[in-house]
């Protein structure tokens, strides 16, 4: 898939307004909800939230790895992600924010997004045969909001993927549609609270939107424009 910097710039901008807010993403937002294994609160934290119970060891690692400002302070937590709940722990959540502010921590997040989200996303884009860029924002926002393009939800409907001899605009409109049926109808409240995230893509389809070269585009209420 070959993205000019403007479009990877817009789909990382988008993802980041549905994660923090900002376009430019919030490095040291932190959020606690009951969405970890078995219902279990779990911190997110970063630009584009990663979770306790999902790569958030990985990414502080990194940072201690860097040598970050305030890597001699992480590594007792480290230890405890994934064993230890730290959802309530006050002191990491203070750390935490104060590492945001650090350059380094900066950077590493940037590369650890880019690794383990978006280099994923597109490579699994264009193994399936996807060419154009909203396509590459939907795939983006499901390794980020779901880890990967979840396969049940692949099941509920019809078209092929492209590789497969499918028509790439009905496998994204198709997918998009089950994965907001899906969002809407969750039992999970934190889930239904997030259809902002299909109803954006609902709307650049409907606008034909492919390229994503009218701008703004409009998500959860943020104009982004670059």
């Amino acid at each position: 898939m070959n993205l000019t910097e403007q479009q990877k710039r817009i789909i990382e901008h988008v993802v980041n307004v549905f994660e923090t807010g900002s376009t430019e993403g919030d490095y040291g937002a932190i959020a606690t909800f009951e969405d970890g294994p078995d219902g279990v609160r779990q911190v997110t934290y970063g630009r584009s939230q990663t979770t306790e119970y999902g790569n958030l060891k990985e990414l502080l690692q990194m940072y201690v790895d860097n040598q970050g400002k305030f890597s001699g302070e992480f590594p007792s937590y480290i230890k405890q992600i994934g064993i230890m709940p730290l959802a309530y722990n006050k002191e990491f959540h203070a750390l935490l924010k104060k590492a945001s502010d650090d350059i380094i921590m900066q950077q590493v997040q940037d590369e650890f997004f880019d690794k383990r989200y978006f280099k994923p996303a597109i490579a699994w884009a264009d193994k399936n045969g996807f060419t154009l860029p909203l396509s590459a924002l939907v795939i983006y926002d499901s390794f980020i909001h779901s880890g990967q393009v979840l396969i049940f939800l692949r099941k509920r409907f019809q078209e092929m993927v492209p590789i497969a001899g499918g028509y790439e605009k009905t496998w994204i409109k198709q997918y998009v549609e089950t994965r907001h049926k899906w969002l809407a109808n969750h039992s999970n409240k934190i889930l239904r609270g997030t259809i902002y995230r299909t109803q954006c893509f609902k709307q650049l389809i409907n606008d034909g939107n492919w390229e994503l070269s009218k701008l703004p585009i409009k998500a959860h209420g943020v104009d982004v424009s670059c």
